[in-house]
């Protein structure tokens, strides 16, 4: 059966991960210092303090017996040992007192050749002593220790350490899942306002590479999603306005038809569904404008040169004057009809809102540095009425007239937005500019392309 758990919070998951990831590092490493450091030293303290207390043993039997006593206040003010004279040794009463106890009792047994065991006493201070026999000089001589000796606590220690160690474990993997998890959180509310028609704000993209970058690609498809937004309601907008005018005109001819027909009425009637239907093929030129093409190489001044014959009669017909501006046996890699309609639809506003010179200039591109590919561009350039400055950045959006083309018949607004299409698609930067002089340029940079003369390339 499927498991309907509701899934986890990433920031949770985060935390779990991370405090078991430490618990288990900490765990490692107590566990190493435990191995490698504390036990190894306690063995060392151990063997110290059994071999000091077979010294004091022997030395106390060599001294003469009216030192002793003064040999005693130093080991007992000193080290905090004390000595009995023929104690027996103890037996084996089951107490166990730790393994640093442990230690000590095989290293007594090591010195002696022997098994030892501790008997524990209160001394006179009120304090805990243990006590062994140690053999030397033919007697049993006691010596016993202070438990203060034993003042280290290292599994206390460790203890006391994990415990807070777990604690702080807890508190910092949490801190750190919701450091982790805020941007993602972030993309994921952003998201979903995006999913549902709103405008989220722009994450900021900050924080690690791979989240910055997410961030960024966020950002520009939420923009992107904008302008299409954006674009579709202008287009709609647009499209409703331009076709009630036409179609009010349609109405009017028809209830004076139905009056009297008049031949000039059939003509205007004629003229709207033609502006009509050029309405809607621009609109689906502008809907099949992300649809591919193929690219392949092909020599650009001859290709310029058709493209502009096959305007050259609208241009005559317009009062403008059209001519081709190219480097010789250039050659350039593109998908033809893409770049056809871009170039169609320069040539055609230009035409229609600029007649006079217009020159239609192919060019190579220097690279930009070494190692740079070679690139071309393509500029139909014009002597017209040109834009205003403070309306170029709007001059590619859908239904966007000049306030210098508004009174101008036949266009809709959309030839340039359909070359800003292609050229996203197609990875191409155009650019519109006033021209020094009056006028307007518009630049089609083919990044890519080959850029350089047939015969220098065939060399190449």
């Amino acid at each position: 059966m499927r498991d309907r758990r509701p899934p986890v919070a990433l920031a949770r998951q985060y935390a779990l991960w991370l405090a078991a990831l430490f618990i288990v590092l900490e765990l490692v490493t107590a566990a190493a210092a435990l191995g490698f450091i504390f036990l190894p030293m306690a063995r060392r303290a151990a063997d110290d303090l059994a071999g000091l207390m077979v010294l004091s043993a022997q030395t106390w039997v060599e001294l003469p017996p009216s030192t002793r006593p003064v040999f005693e206040e130093a080991l007992l003010s000193d080290h905090r040992l004390s000595l009995r004279p023929d104690m027996e040794a103890p037996v084996d009463t089951g107490v166990r007192h730790g393994f640093y106890i442990r230690f000590l009792e095989r290293a007594f047994a090591h010195r002696i050749g022997r098994e030892v065991f501790f008997l524990e006493e209160i001394g006179r201070d009120g304090g805990r002593w243990l006590w062994m026999a140690v053999p030397a000089g033919g007697r049993s001589i006691g010596v016993g220790f202070d438990e203060t000796r034993m003042q280290t606590r290292p599994f206390g220690a460790m203890a006391i350490a994990l415990v807070a160690g777990m604690l702080l474990v807890g508190l910092a993997s949490w801190w750190l899942a919701r450091r982790i998890a805020q941007p993602v959180a972030r993309l994921e509310v952003a998201a979903a306002q995006l999913a549902r028609g709103a405008r989220p704000e722009l994450l900021p993209e900050t924080g690690p590479r791979e989240l910055a970058d997410l961030a960024r690609h966020f950002n520009r498809m939420a923009l992107q999603v904008r302008e299409l937004i954006d674009a579709r309601t202008t287009l709609f907008a647009g499209v409703s306005h331009d076709l009630r005018t036409p179609l009010a005109r349609m109405r009017l001819s028809l209830e004076l038809l139905s009056l009297k027909p008049n031949p000039a009425l059939l003509q205007r009637l004629e003229h709207d569904v033609e502006e009509m239907n050029a309405l809607i093929g621009q609109m689906l030129a502008l809907a099949r404008g992300l649809s591919t093409e193929t690219a392949h190489d092909f020599e650009l001044c001859a290709w310029l040169q058709a493209r502009a014959q096959a305007h050259r009669a609208t241009a005559e017909a317009a009062g403008a004057l059209l001519t081709v501006r190219c480097e010789p046996q250039l050659l350039v890699h593109a998908a033809p009809g893409m770049l056809g309609r871009v170039v169609d639809n320069l040539l055609g506003n230009a035409i229609r809102y600029a007649p006079g010179p217009i020159e239609l200039i192919g060019e190579p591109l220097l690279p930009a540095g070494p190692g740079a590919a070679p690139g071309l561009r393509i500029g139909v350039l014009d002597r017209g009425p040109g834009i205003p400055g403070d309306q170029l950045a709007t001059a590619f959006r859908p239904f966007q007239r000049g306030s210098t083309q508004g009174d101008v018949p036949g266009g809709f607004g959309l030839g340039l937005a359909i070359v800003q299409q292609l050229a996203n698609v197609n990875a191409w930067r155009v650019s519109i500019e006033a021209r020094e002089g009056g006028g307007l340029q518009v630049w089609v940079i083919v990044p890519g392309a080959t850029g350089l003369p047939a015969d220098a390339r065939q060399a190449g």
